[in-house]
């Protein structure tokens, strides 16, 4: 999964040939969005967001069908892109229904780094390397957990 960087996707296609890749919807409408008149967005966004909440590959293919056919005259540009990310953009389909949600954004992902980053700025410093494994490693395990147990929110204020 990544925000449509083309180095980390070419990587990932380097290091894991036959993963999936899953392009971030969140991303890409911020994309959209900046190419389209205010008067239009309300209605951009209604129909794309029709594309990625279908309950199925074929409705969001049919869903595409139609943003393109209603905003290809008016935003070129706009559709073309989309068009050519799609395969990507929709790859979450291809994982049981449950998931979905969470795969079709990098904002779980995101969220855990913010973490990290909370957790370990008010240290200052570390020892060594391996104490800076073990606090990511602590972090990123209670997130595990938490997400196996679907226990308790993953993320908590700061005491």
């Amino acid at each position: 999964m990544t925000d449509g960087c083309p180095g980390l996707a070419g990587a990932l296609q380097t290091v894991y040939p036959r993963v999936l890749h899953q392009r971030c919807w969140v991303h890409k409408m911020r994309n959209l969005l900046e190419k389209v008149r205010k008067r239009d967005s309300e209605a951009v966004t209604a129909d794309a967001q029709a594309i990625y909440q279908a309950e199925s590959r074929r409705q969001a293919q049919a869903a595409f069908a139609t943003f393109r056919a209603h905003w290809q005259a008016a935003y070129p540009t706009l559709v073309k892109p989309l068009q050519n990310d799609l395969p990507e953009l929709l790859a979450f389909f291809s994982f049981p229904q449950p998931f979905w949600k969470k795969l079709r954004t990098t904002n779980i992902i995101e969220r855990c780094f913010v973490e990290v980053r909370r957790r370990t700025r008010p240290m200052v410093c570390f020892v060594n390397v391996a104490s800076v494994d073990r606090i990511i490693y602590a972090i990123f395990n209670r997130f595990n957990e938490r997400w196996k147990n679907r226990t308790l929110p993953l993320f908590t204020q700061a005491a």
